[in-house]
């Protein structure tokens, strides 16, 4: 520790051009000056130190030296570049303490000119010095501790994926390979590590009859072998294929062998680092959360929500952007509980599931305990879950409990009213087309009102001829007067002028009939007078 004094306070106010005051070891003695300095014991004493400043605590050599300046120099104020650390020197030792800007440009120039201001420290020693404490304090803060790595976990479930990946691509060159030689021994030999053991051991097709394989395979098994060896339909290869295709065998059944060895590491990494989330949803499954959050502390940061879709990110925000239906599990999916479910049950589980495994991921990575026995609990409420879901066990509280409750599917009622356009016309509403029947009757109707008006102008007629010529001719005579009045000062009719049958403008007189249908009757006057008039000449006639 060392402690320095500022000499001149006008300068430190401008704080942009208070890098050119410690641009030398000669202008950085004018601003500041070494008033005390303490030098530590050992290493240990310097990494305790260093660890108080960075968690803001205050050390105890650093106490000692403050109290000697607040008995000396108790009206000055001290410059902290951590304000953490001057609200802990404030409280315990009365002391004001300064945090700026300014501060803060004052602190780097006296690290830039620290060799000038503090004599007696070589160059070298100095950076020995320093780069020894950091390593002591980069090694604090990992706080290292080989029972909670979990970065070999991920080293060795990464292992495990490309050694399976690997195996199956040498299994299948193997069966394709010997196959050519010997195509019947694919079919009858399912298992792999069988198959490539049997192919190592036997070699040519054709010394299975002489050779035992019965620690190898069963005797049934064996038989059928024997027996379609010696009906093969296979080619004949030379003896250095056979000692290629042996010598990949040998490769298959090593890696296999190391696979075995590096399951049985990580499961007994997983039972020492997170036994509660092995015991939950297994080491394999275990190992790939961790291994997709980067560690266990990650993963314990993550919500249950998270944990469910762990590993399926590119199908989330691919139906967030379609907004279609998301993804309801990731890695948990391969987990023994959602496997052993059916499909109709698996969202629930799973969303279940990943509730108790965040659980028991926080228990693992910040709880001090080491046992299994929470997350054994939990699976246990997960499993009788599950068997409830399954017997559809969820029963009444009230009544006998033996019948079932009827979870029928919720369907959402909207109460958005829908607009009736029938509402709008104020007119009855009619058919546009109208029946046939109706025609006819308003066509029967119009011919039979036709004939009444026939009629009537027939018994006009008829009266009229039996009245006395006298009277007749008088009355002709006004009615002609009246007529030719009217006709004079009548106005020109409204309706639209038709021709006869003679061929001359007439008046059309409308009359209204059953539903708006117009009936024209069309009255010549013309015609009319020229009857009339032969009327007379025949009456005239007569009398003559």
């Amino acid at each position: 520790f060392f402690l320095l004094q500022v000499l001149n306070e006008k300068k430190l106010q401008e704080v942009d051009s208070l890098w050119k005051e410690f641009e030398t070891p000669e202008k950085a003695n004018k601003i500041v000056k070494l008033k005390h300095f303490e030098k530590f014991q050992d290493t240990t004493e310097a990494l305790a130190a260093s660890t108080a400043l960075v968690e803001g605590k205050l050390s105890k050599n650093l106490k000692k030296i403050l109290k000697k300046i607040v008995a000396k120099d108790a009206h000055e104020q001290l410059a902290v570049a951590d304000a953490k650390l001057g609200g802990v020197i404030k409280d315990k030792l009365n002391l004001s303490c300064i945090h700026s800007p300014m501060v803060t440009e004052l602190m780097r120039g006296i690290r830039s000119q620290i060799e000038g201001l503090i004599t007696g420290l070589p160059s070298r020693e100095m950076a020995a010095m320093c780069l020894g404490l950091a390593h002591s304090l980069s090694r604090y803060k990992l706080k290292f501790s080989p029972d909670k790595v979990d970065t070999m976990i991920i080293q060795a479930i990464s292992l495990l994926d490309d050694l399976d990946k690997e195996l199956n691509n040498y299994i299948m060159r193997c069966r394709e390979w010997y196959g050519w030689h010997f195509p019947e021994l694919g079919k009858i030999i399912t298992d792999n590590l069988t198959y490539c053991k049997c192919v190592r051991k036997v070699g040519d097709r054709t010394n299975f009859a002489s050779s035992d394989v019965s620690d190898i395979l069963p005797e049934e098994i064996e038989e059928d072998v024997k027996a379609a060896a010696e009906i093969s339909m296979g080619t004949e290869v030379s003896e250095e294929d056979i000692n290629n295709i042996i010598h990949l065998c040998d490769q298959v059944i090593e890696i296999s062998e190391y696979r075995t060895q590096l399951y049985d590491y990580l499961k007994n990494r997983m039972m020492a680092i997170a036994p509660n989330l092995t015991v939950m949803v297994g080491e394999l499954v275990g190992a790939r959360l961790i291994a997709h959050a980067g560690s266990l502390l990650n993963l314990a940061k993550h919500p249950a929500s998270t944990v469910q879709l762990l590993g399926a990110e590119k199908a989330l925000f691919r139906a967030l952007k379609t907004k279609r239906d998301t993804p309801k599990f990731g890695l948990i999916y391969h987990a023994s509980l959602v496997g052993q479910t059916n499909t109709k049950n698996k969202g629930k589980i799973s969303r279940m599931l990943a509730a108790k495994t965040a659980l028991t991921i926080r228990y693992d990575a910040l709880g001090e305990n080491t046992s299994a026995e929470m997350g054994a609990e939990n699976r246990l409420k997960v499993e009788t879950r599950l068997r409830l879901l399954e017997e559809r066990g969820i029963r009444r509280i009230s009544g006998t409990g033996k019948a079932l409750a009827r979870t029928d599917k919720y369907q959402n009622k909207s109460e958005v009213k829908i607009f009736d356009p029938s509402g709008d016309s104020t007119l009855p509403a009619v058919s546009k087309k109208r029946k046939i029947q109706e025609v006819e009757d308003q066509d029967t109707e119009v011919a039979v009102k036709a004939k009444k008006l026939k009629a009537e102008m027939k018994e006009e007629t008829t009266v009229e001829d039996d009245e006395p010529v006298k009277k007749k001719k008088k009355k002709r005579d006004k009615e002609k007067q009246v007529e030719e009045e009217e006709v004079l000062n009548e106005e020109p009719p409204t309706s639209p002028t038709v021709e006869c049958e003679l061929r001359c403008p007439a008046t059309c007189v409308a009359l209204l009939l059953h539903d708006a249908l117009f009936i024209a009757t069309f009255v010549c006057l013309q015609n009319t007078e020229k009857k009339k008039k032969k009327k007379k000449k025949t009456k005239d006639e007569d009398e003559d």
